[in-house]
């Protein structure tokens, strides 16, 4: 089968149409919450999702506008997780080197905005394409070059590679090195320092569109072909496909996918620095996706909600114990430990897989 061909297969519908239809309803009334959430959250706590005016601008002040900065985040986590589920969950390629292209996205697209003479809506725009198509060449290239390679050693291989791109950018005086350069100029309507409403609704919308993507391709025979390179590689082979096709396909989606939470970031921060290309932002992905589910449609969404709001609103947290006082922000790496243990323990397939097979596993008695 021809490489080029592979987006192209005709869909399939292995899930019931009462419980697709079920599913959407679920997932259209979570997104209707998702919109008018910054309201709802204004009108709670008097503030406005606007932010305060001060002169001819505004000033991002209030409860509104710092939960959408948290949400904001959230979107961007979540992305990066389902990007990793595709590569890990879906089809069985196990990386750590995923933070290259978040990374990569994300200073192409800084470089384009502050190194260039470009004007400043064409530079976002030309910057986040050649971001795109640059992430998903170096997928492609790490692709060929490592894939020969299976298991831990394809894994510490990417490793690798991510390590020495977060050296050379470290170094590098184009970018300042360590220090990184600030994004100084954006379009109003985007920058959200100015108009987070609308960097808000932006980030949903690449949210939204990402989990589409990835559940139209899974519901495809070249989904299906993803599923069996997992499960068994060499019967995959044996029946007549070319699994590295696929394997490739899935690196290179999930590096262009990446590579958009990546820009998100930087413009959320306005600020582009080595620590975007850090393990953590591969560390992090694969603890979303176990906890929520490995090869689940809505696993990495649960499982980077959890972590995130709970790092939100339990890291500066203050216990008191007798005479005794502890700030979360000490021990938070052991209590996310404890956390991520505990779920494992109780939820042996992420939080969502575990509920898939409970129900599957009821369904089925109910049968007999």
């Amino acid at each position: 089968m021809e490489f080029s061909s592979l987006l192209f297969l005709d869909a399939q519908t292995p899930v019931p149409v009462s419980k697709r239809r079920l599913e959407n309803w679920l997932l259209l009334l979570v997104l209707v919450g998702l919109l008018v959430l910054p309201f709802v959250v204004g009108a709670f706590t008097d503030s406005s999702p606007y932010g305060q005016v001060r002169g001819d601008r505004m000033v991002m002040r209030g409860e509104s506008v710092r939960w959408q900065a948290v949400l904001i985040e959230l979107f961007i986590l979540a992305i990066l997780a389902m990007s990793y589920n595709l590569m890990f969950g879906f089809t069985g390629v196990v990386s750590f080197g995923h933070a290259l292209f978040f990374g990569l996205g994300g200073y192409i697209l800084g470089l384009a905005l502050e190194r260039t003479d470009i004007e400043t809506s064409a530079a976002l725009l030309i910057g986040a394409i050649i971001a795109v198509i640059v992430c998903g060449f170096v997928g492609l290239l790490i692709g060929l070059v490592s894939l020969r390679l299976r298991g831990v050693y394809f894994a510490i291989f990417t490793l690798a590679i991510a390590e020495m791109f977060f050296i050379y950018f470290g170094r590098l005086e184009l970018t300042r090195a360590e220090d990184g350069f600030s994004i100084t100029e954006l379009p109003l309507w985007i920058d959200p320092s100015q108009n987070r409403l609308n960097y808000y609704y932006l980030a949903l919308v690449m949210f939204v569109f990402t989990f589409l993507f990835i559940r139209r391709l899974m519901n495809s025979p070249t989904g299906a072909v993803f599923k069996a390179v997992r499960e068994n590689e060499d019967r995959a082979q044996a029946i007549g496909y070319n699994t590295l096709n696929f394997k490739l396909l899935a690196i290179i989606l999930a590096g262009m996918m990446a590579a958009g939470a990546g820009m998100l970031q930087i413009l959320l921060n306005k600020k582009v620095g080595p620590e975007i290309l850090g393990v953590n932002y591969t560390v992090e992905p694969l603890l979303m996706t176990i906890i929520g589910g490995i090869g689940t449609f809505t696993g990495p969404v649960v499982g980077s909600a959890g972590l995130h709001l709970l790092d939100t609103v339990f890291r500066d947290t203050t216990i008191t114990i007798g005479s005794l006082t502890i700030q979360t922000a000490d021990i938070w790496g052991l209590l996310l430990g404890s956390i991520f243990i505990i779920v494992v323990m109780v939820f042996p397939q992420g939080v969502v897989g575990t509920w898939q097979r409970w129900r599957l596993q009821r369904a089925g008695k109910a049968k007999r």
